[in-house]
Order: C-alpha cells, then sequence, then structure tokens
C-alpha cells in the first residue's frame, strides 16, 4: 500500500496541517515501512520527532485496517509496546501521546508500567490491557512473571524501544533482547498451524529509536537478532543535521586559573548572566555530589533566583522530581542544576541554553546534553562549556572538532551475560514454565547468547534446579522443577522473592533519608551515610540536614541551619575519557606544538580557541618539557622531594591508565627490585618510588608492548580479588543472593560476604562455573577496558616516543598529583619493606 494514498496518513495529514506542521521525510519513511510490515530502527537528532515517526506509524496502520469505524474502537487489546530506559520519559512520552490520541478522537487508552504504577493500575492492565502500554525493561520482565501472560500481549503489533543507543551495551539492553525473543516467538506461527503466506501482522515488528550512536548498523543487529531471517529490518536516516552553538566560558586569566582538583566554582559569576539572558538555563554537572555544591554556589552568588532555580538528580525523592519536569514544562523555573537523570529524550520546551560544567568525558553525551535545548527541530541548539580546570578546555576544543566531523561513540553490546540468563529463565518458571528446548532456540537467536555452548546451556538448566555442581546438597538454590517436561517454579515463597528482585541491575546500597517529622528527601548510599558520626551535617537536595539515626534502612535527619555541611558523594560518578575524544584530545595537541610561535598577537577571547587561551600554559609545557603530537607518547621522569616519578601521557582514559599502570609497574620490578605507589587521570599516569625509576630508550618499547598482556594482567593486579568483588553483582542479579523483604534488606557488606563465600565454594569446586567465567571477563572488558588497553599498545609500538627530565612540576603532570587514588605494587622482600617505613615514622 502506498502511504500518501492511504485513509490513515490522510487523517494524520489533515491533523498535521491544523497545527501547521509537516512531517519529516524520514517520519513519512518510517510510516511506509510500518505499514508495508518491516520492522527497522530510526536514527535522527534529539528535537526532531523520533518518536512520532514510530507512534503516528502504528496509528496510521491501525486507521487502514479500521478506516470507517477507528474513532470508535475501544477494546482492541495491545497494539504498541512502548520500552523506555527512563521513568521520567514515560510520563513525557504519554502527555504526548495522549494529545494526538484525543484530538484523532480515538478511544485508546495509554498506560504506563513501571516501579511506580500502582497495583490497582496493574491490576486494570491485566484486566482491561491498554492499546498502548509504555513500560521500563524491568517491569516488562515482570510481565512475562505472571500467568497466562502470552494472552496479555496476543494482539501486540509492534514492539518500541526507545532511547535504545541507552540500554545497548547494558544489562538491561539485554534484559530487552530476552524479552522480544520472548513476545516475537509467541506470535511467530509453527509448523502446526502456520498458513503458508503470513500477513505481516502475524508478529511482532520490531522498532528500535536511537539518537547518537556511532555502531548504528549494529545497534539494529543486534535488536532485530530475534526476527526470522526473511524479514529485512531498515535502518531510517533522518538526514538532518542539529544546529548546535559550543562557546566555551574562559577564565579572565588562564595563568591564575587551576590547574586541577575544582569544580569550576570560581567561574560561577560568569554563569549568572548566561541565567539572565536565557528563559531556561539547564546546568548539567557530571556527579550528584558536585550539582549540590552548585546549586547552593548559585543561591549563595545569585540570592535572587531562590524559588526560580532547582536541583535534580538520581537521589532526590520522585515527588520533587516529578515537581522540577511539570515545572520545566511549565516554564516557570529559570534554571535547573542536575546530573544525567535529565540527560535523554523528554521535552522541555521553555529550555534555550545548557551550560556544561566540567568534560562529559564522551561526544555523544555532549551532544545528547546540548540537545535538551533548542528543542525544535529549526532551533538552535546552544550549550557553553564551563571548564573545571585549565587542560579541560582542550576537552572543549575535541568537542568541537569531534562533533564537526560526526564522530560519535559505538555501544559495543554485551555477550554472555548469564547472571541476566538465569534471572530469565526463573522469569519464565514462575509464570507458565518453559520448554527447555524451545527455549534454548530462542535464546541462541538472541546477539547476546548467539555463541553460548549446548554445555554452557545444560549447565546453565542444572544451576538453577539442582544448584549446579557446588550447590547440590543445599535445597534453597534447587528453585525449578520438572513437572511434565516443564520447567517450573512452584514453591511460593520462591516465585515471590525471584518477582521482586526481577530485574536487579546491582548498584550501590541505598538507603532512603526521612525528616524525623516526616517525609521523605531522597536516597543515599550505605557507604557514605556509614562514616558520619550522629549529628553530622550533610546536604541532600538542596539542604542542610542533621544526621539523627539509622533505622530499618531508613537514615533519619532534621533540619539544619548549620553553614558549614558534608556534600555526598555517590559511587561511580566518574567516567572514563571515552576513546573517540581521547583521539581527538591527541590531535587537538597538534595544534599547541605547530602554533606555539604565534602568540603574541593580542588575545581577544570571544574569537580565539580554547587553544588560543591556553597558549601560556602550552609555552610552560614545552619549555619544562614536551607537548606531545598524537603520533608520540610522551614520558617525564621528575625528581622531587617524594621521590621519583614516572608520568606517561596516553590520553586513553583512567580505566586503562589504571590498568596500565599497573603492567608497567609489574614489568618494571621484573627488572629491578622495586616498590611503587601509582595515581592516574583521564591524561596520563604515575609511578612514584624512593629510587630512580629504569625507564629509558633501550627498554622503553619493550615495557609498552602488546605481547604477554593477558599474563601481565594477571600478575600484576588482583584480578581474583577484582572478580570477587563483580562476583557480589552477578550473584544478586542470577538470584544466588537474596537482598531482603521490604524493611529488612541487607546491608551491603552481608551480600558482599554471601558472595564471597560463594565465590570461594565455586572456585574450589566448581572451577568452569558459567559465573565465575563471566565475573573474570567482566573485569577484563569493563573495568580494564582490555581491548582499548591493546589498541593503546599496538598504536604506542607505531608512535615516537619522548622522554624528557624536567625540573619540576609541568602542567601536564600536575593534575595527575591532585587527581589521585594510590595503589601500590612491589616485589621487595616484606623485611625491606618494614624496615623503610619504621624509618619514615622515626
Amino acid at each position: 500500500m502506498q502511504l500518501h494514498q492511504s485513509a490513515g496518513y490522510k487523517v494524520i495529514q489533515q491533523w498535521l496541517a491544523k497545527k501547521d506542521f509537516k512531517p519529516f521525510t524520514f517520519q513519512e519513511e518510517t510510516w511506509q515501512h510500518i505499514i508495508n510490515g518491516k520492522s527497522g530502527l530510526v536514527n535522527a537528532p534529539t528535537g526532531f520527532g523520533k518518536t512520532f515517526s514510530v507512534f503516528l506509524g502504528v496509528v496510521i496502520d491501525f486507521i487502514n485496517q479500521h478506516p470507517a469505524d477507528y474513532k470508535s474502537r475501544a477494546g482492541s487489546k495491545l497494539q504498541l509496546l512502548w520500552i523506555t530506559p527512563l521513568r521520567a520519559l514515560a510520563k513525557d512520552i504519554g502527555r504526548a501521546m495522549e494529545e494526538v490520541i484525543t484530538e484523532l478522537g480515538m478511544r485508546w487508552r495509554i498506560s504506563i508500567r513501571n516501579g511506580d504504577t500502582s497495583a490497582a493500575e496493574r491490576q486494570l492492565q491485566k484486566k482491561h490491557p491498554p492499546e498502548i502500554l509504555i513500560i521500563t525493561p524491568e517491569s516488562l520482565h515482570l510481565l512475562l512473571a505472571q500467568k497466562n501472560y502470552a494472552e496479555f500481549f496476543a494482539s501486540l503489533k509492534i514492539i518500541a524501544v526507545d532511547e535504545w543507543h541507552e540500554l545497548l551495551g547494558s544489562k538491561r539492553g539485554v534484559q530487552v533482547e530476552l524479552a522480544v525473543s520472548r513476545l516475537v516467538a509467541l506470535r511467530t506461527p509453527t509448523i502446526h498451524h502456520s498458513p503458508l503466506i503470513i500477513h505481516h501482522s502475524s508478529f511482532p515488528l520490531i522498532w528500535g529509536i536511537s539518537a547518537t550512536i556511532g555502531n548504528l548498523k549494529e545497534a539494529g543487529e543486534v535488536l532485530h537478532a530475534s526476527l526470522s531471517r526473511k524479514t529485512q529490518p531498515v535502518i531510517v536516516r533522518a538526514r538532518l543535521k542539529k544546529n548546535i552553538e559550543v562557546e566555551s566560558i574562559f577564565p579572565d586569566e588562564i595563568e591564575k586559573y587551576p590547574w586541577a582538583g575544582h569544580l569550576g566554582i570560581k567561574l560561577i559569576d560568569k554563569v549568572i548572566p548566561i541565567i539572565d539572558q536565557s528563559r531556561t538555563t539547564l546546568i548539567f554537572i557530571n556527579t550528584r555530589g558536585m550539582s549540590e555544591t552548585w546549586y547552593q554556589g548559585l543561591l549563595n552568588t545569585a540570592p535572587e533566583l531562590a524559588g526560580a532555580i532547582a536541583l535534580h538528580h538520581g537521589s532526590i525523592e520522585p515527588e520533587l522530581r516529578t515537581w522540577v519536569e511539570e515545572a520545566l514544562h511549565a516554564g516557570i523555573l529559570k534554571a535547573v542544576v542536575c546530573t544525567a537523570s535529565l540527560d535523554l529524550g523528554v521535552d522541555f520546551r521553555p529550555v534555550e541554553t545548557v551550560i556544561q560544567v566540567g568534560s562529559p568525558k564522551g561526544v555523544a553525551r555532549f551532544l545528547q546534553r546540548a540537545g535538551r535545548s533548542g528543542h525544535q527541530p529549526d532551533a538552535v541548539s546552544k550549550i557553553y562549556f564551563l571548564p573545571t580546570h585549565s587542560l579541560e578546555l582542550v576537552e572543549a576544543s575535541a568537542l568541537k572538532s569531534a562533533i564537526a566531523e560526526d564522530l560519535i561513540e559505538s555501544r559495543e553490546p554485551m555477550l554472555l551475560c548469564f547472571d541476566v540468563l538465569i534471572q530469565y529463565l526463573c522469569t519464565l518458571a514462575v509464570s507458565d514454565g518453559f520448554d527447555p528446548d524451545i527455549i534454548y532456540k530462542e535464546v541462541l537467536a538472541t546477539h547476546c547468547y548467539k555463541d553460548m555452548t549446548r554445555d554452557e546451556w545444560l549447565q546453565i538448566l542444572q544451576f538453577i534446579t539442582a544448584g549446579g555442581v557446588a550447590l547440590q546438597q543445599y535445597d534453597e538454590f534447587k528453585k525449578v522443577e520438572i513437572i511434565n517436561g516443564l520447567y517450573r517454579i512452584t514453591n511460593r515463597r520462591v516465585a515471590m522473592r525471584h518477582r521482586m528482585h526481577i530485574g536487579t541491575i546491582v548498584s550501590e546500597a541505598m538507603l532512603k533519608v526521612k525528616f524525623m517529622s516526616g517525609g521523605y528527601i531522597g536516597v543515599i548510599e550505605e557507604w557514605f551515610i556509614s562514616r558520619l558520626e550522629q549529628g553530622a551535617v550533610f546536604t541532600l537536595a538542596g539542604r542542610n540536614v542533621e544526621l539523627a539515626g539509622i533505622k530499618d534502612m531508613t537514615v533519619l535527619v532534621k533540619k539544619s541551619n548549620s553553614k558549614k555541611s558534608i556534600v555526598p558523594s555517590w559511587q561511580g560518578g566518574r567516567m572514563p575519557l571515552s576513546a573517540n575524544l581521547g583521539k581527538k584530545l591527541r590531535e587537538e595537541l597538534n595544534k599547541a606544538g605547530r602554533e606555539k610561535t604565534n602568540h603574541k598577537r593580542q588575545i581577544t577571547k570571544q574569537n580565539d580557541s580554547e587553544i588560543d587561551v591556553l597558549r601560556p600554559l602550552f609555552d610552560l609545557q614545552e619549555q619544562l618539557s614536551h607537548v606531545p603530537k598524537h603520533n608520540e607518547l610522551l614520558i617525564e621522569h621528575i625528581e622531587t622531594k617524594d621521590g621519583y616519578h614516572l608520568f606517561v601521557f596516553p590520553f586513553e582514559g583512567r580505566l586503562v591508565h589504571e590498568a596500565m599502570a599497573a603492567i608497567l609497574a609489574w614489568r618494571i620490578s621484573r627488572i629491578t627490585s622495586i616498590t611503587f605507589s601509582f595515581a592516574m587521570n583521564d591524561y596520563g599516569f604515575e609511578l612514584l618510588s624512593d629510587q630512580p625509576i629504569p625507564v629509558d630508550d633501550t627498554n622503553v618499547y619493550e615495557l609498552f608492548s602488546p605481547d604477554n598482556l593477558l599474563n601481565d594482567i594477571q600478575r600484576s593486579v588482583n584480578a581474583t580479588e577484582m572478580a570477587m568483588r563483580k562476583f557480589r553483582d552477578i550473584a544478586v542479579i542470577g538470584g544466588l543472593v537474596f537482598q531482603g523483604f521490604p524493611g529488612e534488606q541487607k546491608k551491603a557488606r552481608h551480600l558482599q560476604s554471601s558472595a564471597s563465600l560463594l565465590f570461594k565454594v565455586f572456585n574450589e569446586y566448581d572451577a568452569g562455573n558459567v559465573l565465575i567465567r563471566q565475573a573474570y571477563r567482566e573485569v577484563l572488558d569493563q573495568q580494564m577496558e582490555e581491548v582499548r588497553l591493546r589498541n593503546m599498545l599496538e598504536r604506542i609500538q607505531q608512535s615516537h616516543i619522548v622522554i624528557t627530565f624536567p625540573s619540576q612540576l609541568t602542567p601536564f603532570c600536575f593534575p595527575i598529583k591532585v587527581d589521585s587514588l594510590r595503589e601500590s605494587l612491589t616485589s621487595e622482600k616484606l623485611e625491606d619493606r618494614v624496615r623503610k617505613m619504621q624509618q619514615q615514622l622515626d
């Protein structure tokens, strides 16, 4: 059927014309594919109507099927399942869809299902399915855990996965892959009852919606892996360029601006005029703790903003977050200080300007945040970059260059996540049970498990039914029974425990924070609160509160008028530099070296590039040491009263540098008996010793060789200890460790000790256990970025290594000294170390 001749298109065209809107070509292209029964992936910049490209396609297709009575047809059951990564997105998408359905005069119901949905609403959804259900991955798995779930999805036409680029590369993305595989299989005709010709509505179409992502083709392949090979999904690209203006906020004197370790607060006076000139401004901060500091700083600097400025991050109480989102829609807030909690697709039209404080460490993340402003197709997205220290201006320059080249990061899909698979199989066993042969074929069709062996599958089945090799003596691990060939969970307590923890993707243990007088204000991590004494004052949700005590996993506080408070820090807030941004950063340094002779002209700031403004810093770096080009590796030997320092600058991000520092320390320790401590940031790393470090022209290429990398990783870091920590998350997701019923959650250290015991048992009695292997693999892939580390070493082998001997700390190495977390590695005898420590104490 031709789109432009269809009844549905004419209805939508009339509706758009009344609003003075015209569809984009990519939207019409998507609608045509949907009415033709094709699956696909839509890629368009933020603010160009990606949602409508899929949603209106469903509406057009429905009107085409029922041209005479589409307005009166209610109770037509579930048509569209809309999977979204964030609860905040669900409300906004639901609001936009409601508006369309109402104005078209249709009687469709749109419903939201996530952790905030009431029990009464869930029951209503079950008895009377809505035409459109907006759902999170976790809540979708909860639906699969219900009896007769197949009936609920019987009429499903389209599965839409919103913000697929955010889910891909995470275990929540794997949850989506597994759920899609089941929903496709439910509707795919079998040999017993399939007609020779299958109408496209016989099985659901799968549509992904994605903004910025580098590996778009692979993203589509992952999402559509479960579809029949006869179907050929399409990729619809918008071919539209979002107009983005990036402007850096420069300090008045670069020489006096901090070289490291600050929050950018020194430039707060330059932020106030930007807020005043814009209708609404979003101020993105990289960490929740830093956002609390900035919120207080803005109020202290401009008290007149009180009531017109708000704070939004993931640890603030949900009602307050919802109020901030509604106030943004209404345009009654002048500014909002926020974290990644407002990164994604929520459409705040009053937002004119975005300020990014500190480097976002990735091009895609920066573009996503820039797109929050000017959220209309023809509007300019204006984003300011505010550096927290001088050298971050090089990252601003690199971001501009990457945007100009359209150099967007890829999201690598996860493979063989056995913990998520175990959880999924128990989900199916809780509902109607599953036939292992049927589910094996479905799981094998997904991208995540395409390389799973039959032996691994059988090991997982043995694991959920008998506890595997190591735990077969313990009844609590025998969750699933085999009844008439079906794998089922019949024990009510086991079923209840599993339903409670479906979708558990582990984070740090969170405690609710509540006023003694009543009312929640947010959540905080257990590790932070456990360090505080009673009476300590800390900041949360922009308020200073005093710790009164902890009861039933709830932190009780009272209001405090104290002007001094501790700003909480949350784990995982520091994002490493992406590979793409690191590459552009090295290229930007080419400019610094090439143009160093031209900087005597007058600096005008407005017309100058970031490299121009940083010229005094680069001149000092060149004078003391060297400014490396993209095909060079700089190594600095510096002696201070602290000892002998070796600084190395690969510009590959802190995770790669942390691993490389340990490996280099290990390799040097084989040359001579030596003790190191080490530190790292996104630009480089430092080894510090009390004796000269033997790295020179004769051995440097060998020390940075990719040969024997895996063996050296195993020897240089305590891989077993790291895998044990990683195993805690895997054990919780896989249901080996129960986090407790509401009000009686186990403390994080108890979870850790339970998981550690299981880890040791598996290591000793079941060394080939799939979960143990997964723990080691995740350490290599995620914590050490082994592939990126190997690529870096291969690049260094083709580069010129420059070794310098500065007389003092340089602008490049100084931030590493400030921004450091230290670990130690030694090949010395224990008594020698003890003697040295004693001498230092004397």
